[in-house]
């Protein structure tokens, strides 16, 4: 299954405005956003990622129901391991979560 999971832009790249950090229920990856570039988010803009492409700008009631949509299938955990592969993994400044966010 492909999966489609919102994240909130923490911060754009200061030395590459296509790459920004994305929180996704209490963990920051890298994702690229090229193919964005016709209307860049921003800092608080919630984005659509998959396998580490912001693929679409959603709103913030959109990203909650997707999440709620992915619990409901049974596919959060799923997500969340897609998420962990994105990249900062050893970055302190980016701390992964807490067990259990999801349940």
């Amino acid at each position: 299954m492909c999966l489609a999971i919102p994240g909130k832009i923490i911060e754009i790249d200061s030395h590459n405005a296509l790459q920004a950090v994305v929180d996704v229920v209490g963990v920051r990856r890298t994702v690229d956003l090229g193919l964005l570039q016709d209307a860049p988010p921003i800092p608080g803009d919630w984005v659509l990622i998959h396998v580490g492409f912001a693929m679409s700008k959603i709103s913030e009631a959109d990203a909650a129901d997707q999440m709620q949509t992915l619990r409901m299938l049974g596919e959060a955990q799923a997500a969340m391991e897609e998420v962990r592969g994105y990249g900062l993994e050893d970055d302190e400044e980016h701390p992964q979560p807490r067990p259990g966010l999801l349940q």
